[in-house]
């Protein structure tokens, strides 16, 4: 584990006016929606590709290289950020990324945009788990929590505009678009980042588990190449397929053992030895096999198949896209408000498998409406597992593992979509070149044509008789099919680990359920303290919002209104305060803020030095009665990590308690009545 973290140095002023953060803000937006969008754009536009290079055996590669390249490189990004600053890596992040878009947009064959896939994968990882980072250097803790619920918004958003755009992209200009888009927006953020953010000297130190990274990504590699050319390039008995899948086998053996010594483990292998994490470990990897493999391979049912245009594609998608993100987010909130979360995996696999079953189900005479109804039950079973795993996995594991169970999580799934991507590519490749050869035989053709004519470029069907089509999107249609077909047994085993799931009393710091974990496909790489610190500032968020200030003025057991409390702590915060400039601010009405004034200068907890009020001894004991009140407030939040076990745990939670309840930004909401009433025994306030 790293060592405890000292407060960071802001990368801008933490007294900036809040306003001022919207450029720093939407340049770090802009560049996380280059990395979310590339994880979907490319789908609707890998037909044309496809069409274009050629090497449709080689398909699955283009999704599978950028997802291979950003999962490993995602831990390393974060700790050299961690170390030496995290600006100059965040511009390096944003630098490959658009070499590699570019290179990816003027590549003139499969191998080219495979190798530079790659390279904008490196990139990408890099985007996502920086500009998280960087997020908690820019925002006071009290505003936190909104701002990442925008970077959570943009992962929903393109998961919807990837499919659309890329399909608008090929027909309206071509499919290098997909990956051109990316230079003037990523030029615009590394500007702004460029001219608005100071950067940081090290912050942490790390052992970075180098061999550990390159090892993990090796076994991936391996695996997914055996999967992916067995059969279609080489035949499986082949010494290359065999020769892949012993040399995995061998790298995971060493891994493992890199894993249980290694300081900093990407993976500790301690995390196995909870059932609950290596059975969500487990249905995490299934979630992402077959959320990404029918990403990929519906637009080829949909443009091949029924004939619709790239654009057209997308907007088919919508009912899978939307019901995964209703779903998705739906079961957070439930999760969140009543403490529950197990019914949520097993409904999700088994919502999951239907739906694979109904998708099987796909033929070239299948209605608009009925594929839309087959999208949406597959859709809304993949939102009911997604957000909630990563909630069941921060629940049972222990506050050291907190940060690196987070990220196992999502880098399960990653690893998943590399996996399905690849193997549903060698069952639709394999079986539509059987389908085709028997499709073909008998037919009139031009002459040196074969179906390597037809995978190389699906425009040539529209070429072929009435009837010769027919049987050829027949053997599309029945090729795609079967690739569903066959990931329903493996989302049906997921369905049968998590009834075996256990429900534990839900920790309310994990309830704190981020979208852009639940729906991206990078793991996040935070340390135990920085996952609490995201929960515990979000939560504050929601709890402004419920009579905040009552509560822990009633908890420091003292007889004030909650706005006595709040200008207490205005005080303590910032030595002084003049009531008259807060009520300029319109932080809380002018009458509100003389109100309360006057109560804690009759109270002898305060007096003025002139114009500003100053706390008195009794008033600074008032003071610091509400801060430690807040700080068991949050303590509670963490349940059963224990602060008295983890120094930077407490130094965390002393930090924020002062932070959180004294921010002068922060105000108690008008509308929450019972903010404005005087505790028990008290004459009553309003604000």
């Amino acid at each position: 584990m790293a060592e405890p973290a000292t407060e960071p140095e802001p990368l801008i002023s933490q007294d900036a006016p809040v306003h001022n953060l919207w450029v720093p803000i939407s340049a770090l937006l802009l560049a996380l929606l280059l990395a979310a969008l590339d994880q979907t754009i490319v789908s609707t536009a890998l037909p044309t590709i496809v069409s274009d290079l050629g090497g449709l055996e080689h398909l699955s590669w283009v999704v599978t290289a950028y997802l291979l390249a950003s999962t490993a490189a995602t831990p390393l990004w974060g700790k050299l950020g961690d170390m030496y600053g995290r600006k100059r890596f965040f511009q390096a992040s944003i630098v490959i990324f658009l070499i590699g878009s570019a290179l990816c947009g003027v590549a003139q064959n499969m191998g080219e945009l495979i190798a530079f896939r790659a390279l904008q994968g490196l990139g990408g990882g890099g985007l996502i788990v920086l500009t998280q980072a960087i997020v908690g250097d820019l925002v006071p803790p009290r505003d936190r929590g909104k701002y990442q619920g925008l970077f959570g918004a943009v992962f929903g958003a393109t998961s919807v505009l990837g499919p659309l755009l890329g399909g608008f992209f090929v027909d309206q200009l071509s499919w290098r678009w997909v990956f051109y888009i990316n230079l003037p927006v990523g030029v615009v953020a590394l500007v702004v980042i460029a001219a608005v953010l100071h950067s940081v000297e090290v912050k942490r130190q790390h052992k970075i588990d180098y061999l550990g990274i390159v090892l993990i990504a090796s076994v991936a590699t391996c695996l997914v190449l055996m999967t992916s050319l067995g059969g279609v390039t080489y035949p499986w008995g082949s010494w290359q397929i065999i020769g892949l899948g012993v040399l995995g086998v061998v790298l995971l053996v060493a891994f493992v053992q890199v894993e249980r010594t290694a300081a900093e483990a990407v993976l500790p292998p301690r995390l196995f030895a909870s059932r609950t994490f290596s059975l969500v470990a487990v249905i995490s990897f299934v979630v992402g096999f077959a959320m990404f493999g029918a990403l990929t391979y519906l637009p080829t049912f949909l443009q091949v198949v029924q004939g619709v245009s790239p654009t057209m594609s997308g907007v088919h998608m919508l009912p899978m896209v939307l019901g995964m993100l209703v779903t998705s987010i739906g079961s957070g909130q439930i999760v969140a408000r009543t403490g529950h979360y197990r019914i949520f995996p097993i409904a999700g696999t088994a919502v999951v498998t239907v739906g694979l079953i109904l998708l099987s189900r796909l033929t070239e005479s299948t209605s608009t409406t009925v594929m839309s109804l087959y999208f949406l039950v597959f859709g809304l079973g993949l939102g009911l597992v997604l957000q909630v795993l990563v909630l069941i996995v921060q629940n049972s594991v222990g506050y050291q593992d907190l940060g690196a169970a987070t990220a196992a999580a999502t880098f399960f799934r990653s690893i998943g979509a590399s996996f399905g991507v690849s193997i549903f590519g060698t069952i639709f490749t394999t079986g539509l070149t059987h389908k085709l050869t028997d499709a073909l035989r008998g037919a009139t053709l031009p002459p040196g044509f074969s179906p390597s004519s037809i995978t190389a470029d699906p425009r040539v069907i529209k070429t072929l008789q009435a009837a010769v089509e027919h049987k050829v999107l027949h053997a599309y249609a029945s090729s795609i099919a079967e690739v569903f077909l066959y990931a329903a047994p493996v989302a049906f085993v997921a369905f049968l680990l998590s009834l075996f799931v256990q429900e534990q009393p839900l920790r309310a710091s994990v309830t704190a359920p981020d979208l852009g974990e639940s729906i991206g496909m990078n793991p996040v790489e935070r340390s135990s303290v920085d996952e609490i610190a995201r929960a515990l500032t979000v939560l504050n968020t929601r709890e402004a919002r419920r009579g905040l200030y009552r509560r822990i003025t009633a908890e420091a057991g003292l007889d004030l209104p909650p706005a006595a409390s709040w200008l207490l702590l205005q005080m303590h915060q910032q030595g002084s305060v003049e009531p008259a400039e807060l009520a300029e601010r319109r932080i809380l009405p002018p009458s509100v803020v003389e109100a309360a004034a006057r109560e804690v200068e009759g109270r002898g907890l305060a007096l003025r030095n002139g114009l500003p009020l100053r706390l008195t001894e009794e008033g600074e004991q008032a003071a610091l009665k509400l801060v430690a009140a807040r700080r068991a407030q949050l303590a509670a939040l963490c349940g059963d990590w224990d602060e008295k076990q983890f120094a930077d745990l407490a130094q965390l939670l002393t930090r924020l308690s002062a932070v959180l309840c004294g921010d002068q930004r922060d105000r108690p909401d008008p509308a929450d009545r019972a903010v404005g009433e005087r505790v028990p025994h008290s004459e009553g306030r309003s604000f």
